[in-house]
């Protein structure tokens, strides 16, 4: 059960923090909203554990071992170097944001540096829809983090359960606690990656 867990953890680690942001610039996030983001997030995570499971049958057990060891320390570093970048350009600018226009690569830059550019009509509500766009930015780190976690044998099903709930409880607590977490005046997403990586090695060594 705890193979289960702790990666709904993990993920949901970055959920907390944009929850946070949100709180801290004011924007609010209804209760579908907050659904919207952390059934696709679930499902997301589900569907990549589950199929990783089954290309793990298709290689030795050795090898599933070592592939999603490698799979979730590589996304860990990732999530890392997104943190430092997002701290160098809110250093040199004073703000997460990136400006680059070029073909709609604007938005995507400054949602990946600044998860309040989903509030793109400027309501301060995160409607169903922005919840999408969000919820779907940040599926990747929950695909990549399946794959790798479904090479070491979880349960795709009660994963997905767990992920969709904590990742609620981490959207409330976000928008409870986000101005003294953005008080902190650090991106704080490396921690996710950090315990991604810690997770990862003790799976392998286990």
């Amino acid at each position: 059960m705890a193979n289960e867990i702790i990666p709904a953890v993990i993920i949901s680690v970055d959920t907390f923090l944009f929850a946070a942001a949100y709180r801290s610039s004011g924007i609010k996030i209804p209760l579908f909203s907050a659904f919207v983001i952390s059934f696709i997030c679930a499902f997301v995570f589900g569907i990549s554990i589950y199929l990783s499971s089954v290309f793990g049958n298709l290689i030795s057990e050795s090898l599933c071992r070592i592939s999603g060891t490698l799979v979730m320390v590589a996304i860990g570093i990732l999530a890392i170097g997104k943190s430092a970048v997002r701290n160098a350009v809110k250093h040199l600018n004073g703000e997460n944001k990136l400006s680059v226009k070029m073909c709609g690569l604007n938005f995507v830059i400054q949602l990946y540096l600044d998860d309040t550019a989903a509030d793109t009509d400027n309501s301060k509500i995160l409607s169903p829809r922005e919840a999408v766009t969000l919820a779907v930015a940040g599926s990747l780190d929950s695909m990549a983090t399946g794959l790798g976690c479904g090479i070491s044998g979880i349960n795709p099903l009660v994963s997905a359960f767990f992920t969709f709930v904590i990742g609620c409880i981490a959207i409330f607590l976000g928008s409870v606690t986000g101005r003294k977490i953005s008080s902190l005046k650090h991106d704080l997403s490396w921690t996710g990656g950090l315990l991604l990586i810690i997770f990862a090695v003790a799976s392998y060594n286990s």
